[in-house]
């Protein structure tokens, strides 16, 4: 199954920052079995969330079939998907993704950021991370987060906990993480008979996000 590279408790970290500033243009349009997000200068391609029955797959618009969010501005922008009826809320599962205009930045610095954020409102105790596979010239894997229980001060996820797969992408021009995350009641974090999706599913999807996710940069600032 997997093969973890690290799986450790995290006591502290900082959360990413919410956009701010003047919120411009960005657009969700389908292309065959993919999605593609236009903004920022970037275009991200990725799969249809994983929810979708097989029939809803052959909707002519997908995108109306799911409960959806954008924003973006000049520097930053991101795209949420949830299940019709769900919201961020009280989502049970959401599918998203997010660029940055970072040229400088790496893969590894915004991995490791995204662990730091991830942790901060997780019991460390309850807390771990993977990668599936090693890192590589070619070859940047997926992450793994794993928050058995949200700290008790998050207030709204008392009793709840999540797992969260995380793809990450670069360009010259900026950087950014496609990720879906599964939450439910609060679990033993080492134990995936207890997280809130199938270490199977988990694993798929993983597998599904890292062969199809594609960042390209259409604007140049």
């Amino acid at each position: 199954m997997f093969k973890p590279l690290l799986l450790l408790a995290l006591a502290t970290g900082a959360s990413l920052a919410l956009p701010a500033g003047a919120q411009e243009t960005a657009s969700i349009t389908q292309e065959g079995s993919s999605l593609r997000f236009e903004a920022a200068g970037h275009r991200i391609t990725l799969p249809f969330p994983d929810w979708l029955t097989a029939a809803e797959r052959l909707a002519p618009d997908v995108v109306a079939l799911v409960e959806s969010n954008t924003y973006s501005d000049p520097k930053q922008a991101f795209v949420e998907f949830f299940p019709r009826g769900q919201s961020l809320e009280n989502y049970e599962t959401t599918y998203a993704a997010r660029i940055t205009r970072e040229p400088g930045r790496s893969l590894e610095d915004y991995r490791r950021t995204t662990i730091f954020g991830y942790s901060q409102g997780c019991k460390p105790e309850a807390t771990g991370m993977f990668t599936f596979g090693e890192d590589s010239e070619t070859f940047f894997p997926a992450l793994a987060f794993i928050c058995g229980a949200y700290l008790d001060s998050v207030s709204g996820f008392e009793g709840l906990g999540a797992v969260m797969v995380s793809v990450f992408r670069k360009t010259d021009a900026g950087i950014a993480v496609i990720y879906q995350e599964w939450r439910g009641p609060a679990f033993y974090p080492y134990d995936p008979a207890g997280w809130p999706v199938s270490a199977e599913t988990f694993q798929a999807r993983a597998e599904e996000i890292q062969a199809e996710a594609e960042l390209l940069v259409t604007a140049i600032p």
